[in-house]
C-alpha cells in the first residue's frame, strides 16, 4: 500500500529503456480480459475511430477535440454568471442595473440555458453515431465467424451504447456543475446541485433515448430498405429541431415568463420546459409554482416512456437489421427518372464532353451513397436550416400575449444563409478523404496529375454539380418564403432583387469555396499534416457573417433603380471571371508537379519542393 502511494509522486519511467533495463524487467504481462470486455472495448473505439468521426484515423486527437469542444460553453457560461450573481462585487451597491441580484425569471432563464444545452448536445451526438447502434457489414463479415456467442455480442454493444450515453453526459455537463454552485452562490447548495445535476442529466437522456427509440420504431415497422430511404429525412428533421432550440434561447427567453404563467398547450408541449420544472421543484421546493409540478411529472413520465420504447425495441430492430445485412440490400434503379430529364438538358447545355459527364453522374451516385458524405450534408443542411428559421421567426409579448412574427430582414438574410451552408457542406464532402476506392480509375485514365485541359473539365463538372442543386434548393425556398413573406417583399422588383442576390451569391460562393480545390470529388488524399481546427472555425466566424449581411444591404438598394440591377451584374461577372482566371492559375501549377509516390513524404526528402 505505501509503495503505490509513493509512485504518485515519483516521476514516470523513461520510454526508452535500454536492452539490459528491459530484459531485467522480465516477460511482459498482458492482462487479461474476458471476451465480453474486449467487444465493449471494440463497440466503444468503433463509436470515434470510424471514417465519419476521424477520417484521417486520428480517433483520439478527434475524441479530445470533441470533449472539449462539447463541455466548453456551458463551462464558460457558468464562469460569465458569476458577477452577475455577484455584483457588490464587480459593481457598486447602488448601480441602477447591475446592483442588485438578478430577478427570478431571468435565473429560470439561466437555468433553461443548461437543460437545453444538455438536451441539444446530447441529441446532436446521437444523431452523429446513428449509424454505429447496429451491425454492418464489417461486424458482419469479421465477427459472426469468430466463436463469439450472439447473445453475448447484443449485450457488448448495448453495454457499449449506455456507456458512450453516460460518457457523454459526464462530458457535456461535469464541468458547469463543478462551476455553477460557486458563480451562482445558491442559498441551498445541496438542492441546487440535486436540481441541476438531475435536470441536465434527464434532458439528455431524453433526447438520446428519443432518438434511439425514434430509429429503433422505424427500422422494426418498415424494415432496412424503406427506413434507409427516411434515415436522411429524420436525420436531418433531428439537428434542424436541435440546433433551433439552441438558436431561439434569445429569442425565447423574454417570453419564458408569459409561457410559463399561461399554462398554456405549447408550453406543455416544449420539452426543456419539462426538465426545467424538475430543475425548479428540486430548488424550490414547496414553494414552486403549480406549473413546474406539472412539467416535471410530463418529464419524468416522458423519460419512462421513451426509455420503455427504446428498451422494448431495440431487440427486434437489432434482429430485422441482421437478418436483412445477411440477406443484402434489394436491386434499385439505377438513374432516378425525375432526374433524367434534367441531365438531358445539362448534356446538351453546360456538360457536353465525356469527362464532365463522367464526373457529374460520378458524384451523384456516390454521395448519398456514403454514409460519411450523408451525414455531412445533414449536419450542414440541418445547421442551416435552423439558422434560416431563427433569421425569420420573431417572437413579442404584447398584453400578456405571445405572437409569432416574420421578419423582413430575416428572409433577406436567409437567401445568403442557404446558400452558404450548402456550398460549404458539399465542398467538405467532395474534399473529404475518407473513400479512396475510386480515385485508381482516374488516375489509370487521364494521369496523375492529369493535363490542365482535362483537369479544368472535371472540377468544371464538379462546380457544375454544385451550381445546379444549390440553385435549385434557394429557388425553391425562396418560393417558399413568397408564402410566410411580408408585403413588401412581394412586390414585382423585390422579387427580381432577391432572385438576382441569390444566383450572384451562389455563384460567387462557389467560385470561392472550390478556388483552392485541385482534386476530383471524393478522392483527395488524406492531409499529411493535421488541420487546425481553431483556425477553421474563425473562418467561418468571419466569412459568415458577412455573407449573411450582404443581401440585407444588397437588395433594398437593388429596389431603387433598374441601373442598379445592371451595376450589380456586372461587377458580379468581373468577380466571377477574376475566380475563373485564379482557379486556372492554380489548376495549372498543380498539374505542372510531379505526383508523389505512395506513402512518399514533401518533407524533409525534398522540403516541400516538388520539380
Amino acid at each position: 500500500m505505501a509503495d503505490s502511494f509513493q509512485r504518485l509522486f515519483t516521476h514516470a519511467e523513461p520510454q526508452v529503456l535500454s536492452m539490459n533495463v528491459q530484459a531485467a524487467l522480465g516477460p511482459a504481462r498482458i492482462p487479461k480480459r474476458s471476451q465480453f470486455s474486449l467487444l465493449v472495448r471494440h463497440f466503444l473505439e468503433r463509436f470515434f475511430n470510424h471514417e465519419t468521426a476521424s477520417p484521417d484515423g486520428d480517433a483520439k486527437t478527434r475524441l479530445i477535440q470533441i470533449a472539449f469542444a462539447t463541455g466548453l460553453p456551458p463551462f464558460l457560461v457558468a464562469i460569465y454568471l458569476w458577477p452577475v450573481y455577484h455584483p457588490t462585487i464587480v459593481y457598486p451597491q447602488d448601480h441602477p442595473v447591475f446592483g442588485r441580484l438578478p430577478p427570478y425569471w431571468l435565473q429560470v432563464n439561466h437555468h433553461l440555458f443548461f437543460v437545453l444545452y444538455s438536451l441539444v448536445a446530447m441529441g446532436v451526438a446521437t444523431v452523429f453515431e446513428w449509424d454505429l447502434f447496429f451491425p454492418d457489414l464489417l461486424d458482419l463479415f469479421i465477427l459472426v465467424p469468430l466463436p463469439i456467442h450472439s447473445r453475448r455480442a447484443f449485450a457488448a454493444r448495448v453495454t457499449a451504447i449506455v456507456a458512450l450515453i453516460v460518457g457523454l453526459l459526464l462530458d457535456t455537463n461535469l464541468f458547469s456543475s463543478i462551476v455553477l454552485p460557486m458563480a451562482l452562490d445558491p442559498p441551498n447548495l445541496l438542492r441546487f446541485l440535486a436540481g441541476h445535476i438531475l435536470a441536465v442529466a434527464a434532458s439528455g437522456l431524453f433526447a438520446s433515448a428519443s432518438i434511439l427509440a425514434l430509429q429503433c420504431l422505424f427500422l422494426c415497422i418498415f424494415g432496412e430498405r424503406i427506413f434507409r430511404k427516411l434515415a436522411l429525412l429524420l436525420q436531418g428533421s433531428a439537428i434542424t429541431l436541435l440546433v433551433m432550440f439552441m438558436l431561439l434561447f434569445p429569442v425565447l427567453s423574454g417570453a419564458v415568463p408569459v409561457m410559463l404563467q399561461s399554462s398554456s398547450f405549447v408550453t406543455r408541449c416544449f420539452p426543456p420546459f419539462w426538465f426545467l420544472g424538475i430543475y425548479q421543484c428540486m430548488i424550490e421546493g414547496p414553494r414552486v409554482l403549480p406549473i413546474y409540478l406539472t412539467l416535471a411529472r410530463m418529464g419524468y413520465f416522458a423519460i419512462l416512456l421513451v426509455s420503455l420504447v427504446a428498451i422494448l425495441t431495440y431487440p427486434l430492430a437489432y434482429i430485422r437489421r441482421t437478418r436483412q445485412l445477411v440477406e443484402g440490400p434489394s436491386s434499385r434503379r439505377a438513374v432516378n427518372p425525375l432526374i433524367r430529364p434534367l441531365a438531358q438538358v445539362l448534356h446538351a447545355t453546360m456538360i457536353r464532353r465525356p469527362q464532365g459527364r463522367a464526373i457529374f453522374h460520378f458524384i451523384s451516385q456516390t454521395v448519398m451513397r456514403v454514409p460519411r458524405y450523408r451525414i455531412y450534408l445533414v449536419l450542414y443542411g440541418g445547421v442551416g436550416l435552423s439558422v434560416v428559421t431563427a433569421s425569420i421567426l420573431r417572437f413579442s409579448v404584447n398584453n400578456q400575449q405571445i405572437r409569432a412574427e416574420v421578419s423582413a430582414d430575416g428572409i433577406r438574410v436567409a437567401v445568403g444563409i442557404i446558400a452558404f451552408w450548402i456550398i460549404a457542406g458539399l465542398r467538405l464532402a467532395f474534399i473529404s478523404s475518407g473513400n479512396q476506392r475510386g480515385r485508381w480509375i482516374f488516375h489509370i485514365v487521364h494521369g496523375n496529375p492529369p493535363d490542365v485541359r482535362t483537369l479544368t473539365e472535371q472540377l468544371a463538372a464538379a462546380k457544375t454539380w454544385v451550381l445546379v442543386w444549390t440553385v435549385l434548393t434557394t429557388l425553391g425556398m425562396c418560393l417558399i418564403f413568397r408564402v410566410i413573406a411580408p408585403a413588401e417583399l412581394l412586390s414585382t422588383r423585390a422579387i427580381e432583387a432577391q432572385i438576382l442576390v441569390a444566383g450572384s451569391m451562389v455563384l460567387l460562393l462557389a467560385d470561392a469555396f472550390f478556388l483552392n480545390v485541385t482534386s476530383l470529388p471524393f478522392t483527395s488524399e488524406q492531409a499529411r499534416e493535421q488541420p487546425n481546427v481553431a483556425l477553421t472555425v474563425l473562418k467561418y466566424f468571419t466569412f459568415f457573417p458577412v455573407v449573411a449581411a450582404l443581401p440585407l444591404q444588397l437588395e433594398p438598394w437593388i429596389e431603387k433603380s433598374a441601373s442598379y440591377f445592371v451595376i450589380l451584374v456586372v461587377a458580379v461577372a468581373a468577380l466571377h471571371l477574376l475566380l475563373q482566371r485564379r482557379h486556372q492559375s492554380v489548376i495549372r501549377e498543380h498539374c505542372n508537379q510531379l505526383a508523389l509516390e505512395e506513402n512518399e513524404e514533401e518533407f524533409p526528402m525534398k522540403l516541400g519542393l516538388r520539380y
